[in-house]
């Protein structure tokens, strides 16, 4: 799973020059390059500021999502997350939406070690809680992602026939299989950040200090983003994320684990491809999956 090609060219003269013709207060601020993503294109702008650009086509709209329904929610979430402070628009230069934010201080997850991981997962448990509320009517729905799980069987399926050799199969299938068991998401759809894995938190000080990367943001099951516990925190801390976060049906916690399964599988494919942290990420959170959804709950 290669990570796709950008579809335009993004350098330091078209992102001055897009800055300089849509935001000329910010022209003159020192620009230089972060990272380039598998959707986005990332520049510091300043001490204080960051440029994110689409890099292919089907990025845009996500840009666009994040742009009309974060600030809906940011306000009220105890961590931060990129609100837009400023949107570009499209030119003969550059041809998609793209937006100016907050430079969020920390370290992507999947590339340093939570080393507090109670205040971590106290953290994530309090963010989920503030951002999983009933979203309203017009709230955007994703064909991937807070869905019920039996409409991403054939994506479980080629993922696992791909990794089978790389992968524990059977265990992997049987959590798999007794998320699928469980009672779908029976209450309104709450709103989720979509697309919660480790690469899209930031870690300071060995906690959780950020979330990024809301363009998937939409309405559904908030089992999807709860399985983000599994992907960057040791079970140990489980206690503390229901201690944030509140009571949680049995059901939910077994489409926790189906969800941290399928994104595992996601991220190993596309560490094995080009990105190694993502095999890593992957792999652990796939082990803690697997070792929480067979273990048999202690004796009463």
């Amino acid at each position: 799973m290669d990570s796709p090609e950008a579809e335009v060219t993004i350098d330091e003269g078209l992102v001055r020059s897009l800055v300089a013709a849509q935001h000329p207060d910010l022209a003159e601020r020192e620009l230089v390059a972060v990272a380039s993503g598998w959707d986005n294109t990332l520049w510091r702008l300043g001490h204080d500021l960051l440029v994110r650009l689409p890099r292919r086509a089907v990025a845009a709209p996500l840009t666009i999502n994040e742009q009309r329904w974060l600030p809906e929610v940011a306000a009220h979430l105890p961590l931060p997350v990129p609100v837009p402070l400023r949107v570009g628009q499209p030119s003969e230069a550059y041809p998609w939406s793209w937006s100016i934010v907050p430079w969020l201080s920390g370290v992507p997850g999947n590339l340093t070690a939570i080393t507090r991981p109670a205040d971590a997962a106290d953290r994530l448990g309090r963010f989920l809680r503030a951002l999983h509320g009933a979203a309203p009517p017009e709230a955007p729905h994703n064909p991937f992602r807070g869905v019920p799980l039996g409409q991403r069987v054939g994506a479980f399926e080629d993922r696992l026939t791909e990794l089978s050799s790389e992968i524990d199969a059977p265990a992997t299938r049987r959590v798999w299989d007794l998320a699928c068991g469980a009672d779908r998401w029976a209450g309104p759809p709450l709103w989720l950040h979509g697309d919660l894995h480790p690469a899209n938190t930031l870690i300071e000080h060995g906690t959780l200090s950020g979330v990024v990367d809301f363009g998937d943001m939409c309405a559904g099951d908030p089992a999807t983003d709860i399985a983000a516990f599994w992907m960057l925190l040791p079970t140990s801390s489980w206690p503390a994320f229901l201690d944030a976060y509140g009571e949680l049906a049995p059901d939910t916690e077994r489409r926790s684990l189906g969800w941290a399964v399928l994104l595992a599988l996601m991220l190993i494919g596309i560490g094995l491809a080009d990105r190694p942290s993502y095999a890593v990420v992957g792999r652990s959170a796939l082990r803690r999956a697997i070792e929480h959804g067979l273990t048999p709950p202690p004796a009463r």
